[in-house]
């Protein structure tokens, strides 16, 4: 079995050389045809598009995303071509949750934000937005929840956006891009959501950049519809829009869920999904190394709004975090 692995994924590379028989390290910019058409498997993360473009004509038959999201990943073409893909739903959530606690902290520490008084609405209840929840209900906080696709499936206890609209102080996004029309995603925060904000709201992007309409969160910070903005996901990364990155709050280069223990639960279930594909078995241990927990966003902001053109080396060597 032969498989080509992205080199930025860490911890993977002993258990990795246990399970096949031959392994490429490649960065994810360099997956192309000619270098994927004789392996049997891929492990990705989001830089790699895994499309007709690089799979037809290959051998591969089994794709691991090292990722939540999978919007990189053509599943109508997987599907055609009969190549099984698989994400890791969860694996960073504890990071996530990490991060955007941080922010809370220090919207309320320079930003006089009283968290106690405070509602916030998060957008999307998955694995994230669960977490947030737990997290912003131990800080006193007002919840307000939204998730359409569970909504209609007779759950209870969430609202629509014109409500988290018309309520909520802090506003932090946690779904899927999804471009399809029933949920779609894509710029949910668009023009007439954001000039409809009542109590001029933090705003808080960190599951994907296109779930936010860039030009019309800068036309509503203008116009003090949002009073600021937290900016981990871009449009268009690793070409970010500056003018946003300038006059956000926090800037981060999409690092949100770049813990040492969201990207050690990827690396084990990419290698379990794929063990599993194959029928190999094999022990193997994914354990991150010890390091700092104490988390503040401040440092990454400030290095990439001092050089916002090194935002695709901010993330590739980001120095990964402990989230306990």
């Amino acid at each position: 079995m032969k498989v080509i692995v992205d080199n930025k994924i860490p911890y993977i590379k002993e258990a990795i050389n246990r399970i096949a028989d031959e392994v490429v390290f490649l960065p994810g910019a360099d997956f192309t045809k000619e270098a994927v058409k004789d392996a049997d498997a891929l492990i990705v993360r989001t830089r790699t598009r895994c499309n007709r473009e690089l799979l037809e004509g290959t051998q591969v038959k089994f794709i691991a995303t090292a990722t939540i999201g999978y919007d990189h990943i053509d599943t109508e073409y997987c599907r055609e071509a009969g190549i099984t893909w698989t994400n890791c739903p969860g694996c960073n959530a504890g990071s996530v949750e990490q991060y955007v606690r941080s922010v809370l902290g220090l919207l309320q520490r320079k930003k006089g934000l009283d968290l106690k008084n405070a509602t916030i609405g998060i957008v999307g209840l998955g694995h994230v937005g669960s977490r947030v929840k737990r997290m912003a209900e131990s800080l006193g906080m007002r919840v307000l929840l939204n998730d359409p696709p569970r909504a209609d499936k007779g759950e209870q206890g969430f609202v629509n956006l014109e409500t988290i609209a018309r309520e909520c102080d802090v506003i932090t996004f946690h779904t899927p891009l999804n471009r399809e029309v029933k949920y779609a995603t894509y710029h949910l925060a668009n023009e007439d959501f954001l000039f409809s904000l009542e109590r001029t709201p933090y705003l808080i992007n960190s599951s994907r950049g296109e779930v936010v309409d860039t030009a019309s969160l800068l036309a509503a910070l203008s116009a003090g519809k949002v009073k600021d903005a937290v900016i981990d996901t871009w449009e268009h990364e690793p070409n970010i829009r500056r003018g946003l990155g300038s006059v956000a709050f926090l800037a981060t280069p999409h690092i949100a869920g770049y813990s040492a223990d969201g990207k050690a639960n990827a690396t084990r279930m990419s290698l379990e999904a794929l063990c599993q594909f194959f029928g190999v078995e094999a022990e193997f241990t994914i354990l991150p190394p010890e390091g700092p927990s104490d988390y503040d966003p401040t440092r990454d902001s400030e290095w990439l709004k001092a050089s916002p053109e090194k935002f695709e080396w901010f993330r590739g060597n980001y120095p990964l975090r402990r989230e306990v």
